[in-house]
């Protein structure tokens, strides 16, 4: 097991990967921004250092500058987190070649699998199933415009590289392609140095379905079940829960999650996939799934299957990274009651969902236990930036049934304080009170489809 890691990453990822060190005895460094000086996670870490002006760009997307901190802190290995640079390959390939472990997959996973357009090739060649779309990146408007004619409209542009929905941007008809290509690219090139962009059939009314696998450097793979993460804002996820309602609420639903689960680890195993990655689905309710892509690395909502199969999944990232084998095989792994994940964030629903920084005057998270956990990022006196994502905590909620979940989410909603900005917990509460969410009845347009200005959240 390493003796020092350097956690490349802020916020509440930073202290969630603390906190398994810490319980490992493993040194920790952590590097940060000069907006962040003052965050828990700097101030939690054995060692800290500052590594530029605020914008990521200028830090936190710095790999010559982490690096270079790697090797004066003399760290055995790097834990990048998700977002930044957690699926770059040539980090990755920077760590190994300094002789640093990089927490994740290898540079050749993160190659075929980080790059959406690759991974979709990849897995139609191994006769998985894809929503139908281009083949590759497409050169321009009308390649696109030859695709989108071959598959029907309505379609979806995607970004090739990165993830968290940036780049994605929907086309109901002809006469919006160029100008939705255009913003496609655009952002894409924006969030990840990287304007490529695909094409993919767009399937409307959809479910988020994901798959947790995890491998290790010796060949095996496990998978560690389903969550739906269909409770979505501007394409990117909200709430998270497992088991996934939508498969609870249909006839064949155990049948069809068995064959989720093959195609989840024959896509990882397709490309000898070592560390923690999520094989990502959408569906329908009628049993259908297509493989959208692959995320290779840790996910934001990984503590809700933490906290039904009894793992700690940055532990098991930790010592496959060593070289260590899988301590389970598939037959270990079980399941165990009902997580729900809430994004706790400081953004507006009433206002598009806009981000809301400031100062935090007062912040007090419910207690945990009892089926409460909190993986937190901030404390009062530090500030919400317009730098990055508005994610100040995630909340997590047990149950031994769904229903139990629920109820133990509405006291523990109602016990979360934040002041000084606005922030998206009303809404949470108000959804757990919706008759559609309670029966375990929503896709990825559910949010859409609240007036938040007449909800007063």
């Amino acid at each position: 097991m390493f003796s020092k890691v350097l956690i490349a990453n802020r916020g509440e990822i930073a202290v969630r990967v603390l906190r398994t060190c810490k319980r490992l005895g493993i040194k920790t460094v952590a590097v940060h921004s000069e907006a962040d000086a003052k965050m828990p996670f700097v101030l939690n870490a054995d060692e800290a250092e500052c590594i530029g002006p605020p914008p990521a760009a200028q830090s936190y997307l710095n790999a010559v500058k982490i690096l270079e901190v790697a090797k004066k802190r003399k760290v055995d290995a790097v834990h990048p987190g998700y977002g930044f640079l957690s699926e770059n390959t040539h980090f990755a390939a920077q760590c190994a070649s300094a002789g640093i472990a990089f927490v994740g997959p290898s540079a050749h996973a993160i190659l075929n699998m980080g790059d959406k357009a690759t991974a979709r090739s990849l897995v139609q060649t191994a006769g998985l199933p894809t929503v139908p779309g281009s083949k590759g990146n497409v050169s321009g408007v009308e390649e696109a415009r030859k695709v989108a004619g071959e598959i029907g409209y309505p379609i979806l542009f995607k970004a090739t590289a990165g993830g968290g929905g940036i780049g994605m941007v929907p086309v109901k008809a002809p006469e919006e392609l160029e100008k939705s290509f255009e913003r496609a690219s655009s952002a894409a090139l924006k969030a990840f140095g990287d304007g490529s962009v695909y094409v993919e059939k767009l399937v409307e009314n959809p479910h988020h379905i994901e798959v947790q696998v995890l491998g290790d450097k010796h060949g095996n793979l496990v998978h560690f079940f389903e969550r739906e993460c269909s409770v979505q804002r501007r394409n990117q996820k909200v709430i998270e829960e497992t088991p996934a309602p939508l498969y609870a609420n249909m006839p064949n639903g155990k049948d069809v999650l068995e064959k989720i689960y093959k195609v989840g680890v024959e896509a990882a195993r397709a490309v000898s996939y070592d560390n923690a990655g999520t094989i990502e689905f959408i569906a329908d309710e009628k049993g259908n799934f297509y493989f959208i892509e692959m995320n290779t690395r840790l996910q934001v909502e990984h503590p809700i299957t933490e906290m039904t199969t009894g793992v700690d999944m940055v532990e098991l990232q930790l010592r496959v990274a060593a070289g260590e084998k899988l301590p389970m095989k598939q037959a270990d792994v079980k399941r165990k009651g009902h997580a729900i994940e809430f994004r706790i964030c400081a953004e507006n629903p009433a206002k598009m969902f806009f981000p809301s920084p400031g100062p935090i005057t007062a912040y007090s998270p419910p207690a945990e236990g009892g089926g409460v956990r909190v993986d937190n990022g901030f404390a009062a006196g530090t500030e919400v930036t317009s730098f990055y994502d508005s994610l100040l905590a995630k909340l997590i909620c047990y149950g031994e049934t769904r229903g139990e979940a629920i109820e133990i989410s509405k006291k523990a909603l109602d016990a979360y304080k934040v002041e000084g900005l606005v922030t998206n917990i009303k809404m949470h509460r108000r959804i757990l009170d919706d008759p559609g969410f309670q029966q375990g009845k929503y896709d990825t347009g559910y949010l859409s489809r609240f007036d938040w200005k007449k909800e007063g959240v």
